[in-house]
């Protein structure tokens, strides 16, 4: 990644998005209620930015 795409907001989010694919638990979920799919990636975000 670039220097600029680092301080893009689009390189942000990119970034972020990568971070939260890497969970296993976000990762492999097929939900039939996008609230359950939801709940998921809030806790996966919340644990993502406690570890870092």
């Amino acid at each position: 990644m670039t220097a600029e795409a680092a301080e893009s907001p689009h390189g942000h989010a990119s970034a972020q998005i990568n971070a939260l694919k890497t969970s296993r638990a976000v990762a492999t979920r097929f939900d039939k209620r996008a609230y359950i799919f939801h709940g998921t990636v809030t806790v996966a975000a919340i644990r993502l930015c406690l570890r870092s």
